[in-house]
């Protein structure tokens, strides 16, 4: 399985601890395998450069779990965003990120304002991008560092044009299920 990571050096040997705990999955090493998707939501820090690295993950013997846009998932998101000890033991999970950690939502669909049905609906709305995340040390060793780029000006301004159009069809669609919430209320 060749993954993408994209941030500020190069990182040949990840740590999984390194993750915040409240992370969608979880503390872990976070990537991709849609190396589009790497490339668009690639950040810009002031005097460093934004860095692609691209792995190969040897799957074998490896307890991965799969996640779907469905209520486990919710579950396991809405917990670890709340604290809740991870209860999944696999060495990797793979799944859709949870639109609000990438668009600028101000944290509303996990805070507990709303109703877990209700910030589930809305976690469903969007485009759907997967992640996987690292969870163990054994998954960490079977990944393999092949290269590392770094990333042009000119396309990372490019791949930000992108996302804010985008972010602006998310933030419209979300406005738009916020709004049928209130009316139900």
């Amino acid at each position: 399985m060749i993954l993408y990571h994209t941030g500020f050096k190069e990182i040949k040997e990840p740590d999984v601890h390194y993750g915040r705990k409240n992370a969608d999955f979880g503390q872990g090493f976070y990537l991709t395998a849609d190396e589009e998707f790497a490339n668009r939501w690639a950040g810009e820090r002031k005097g460093e450069d934004t860095i692609i690295n691209t792995y190969e993950l040897d799957t074998n013997g490896l307890e991965i779990k799969y996640f779907n846009r469905e209520r486990e998932w919710f579950e396991y998101i809405y917990g670890n965003r709340h604290g809740k000890a991870d209860e999944i033991t696999a060495d990797v999970i793979i799944g859709p990120i949870a639109n609000d950690t990438i668009y600028d939502t101000n944290g509303i669909v996990t805070s507990g304002f709303l109703k877990p049905e209700e910030a589930m609906q809305l976690l469903l709305i969007g485009p759907e991008y997967r992640q996987i995340a690292l969870k163990t040390k054994k998954a960490a060793s079977q990944l393999k560092w092949l290269s590392s780029r770094v990333m042009e000006p000119e396309q990372i301004a490019r791949n930000k044009e992108l996302l804010t159009t985008e972010e602006a069809q998310y933030l419209g669609l979300l406005a738009r299920e916020l709004e049928k919430l209130v009316e139900d209320e």
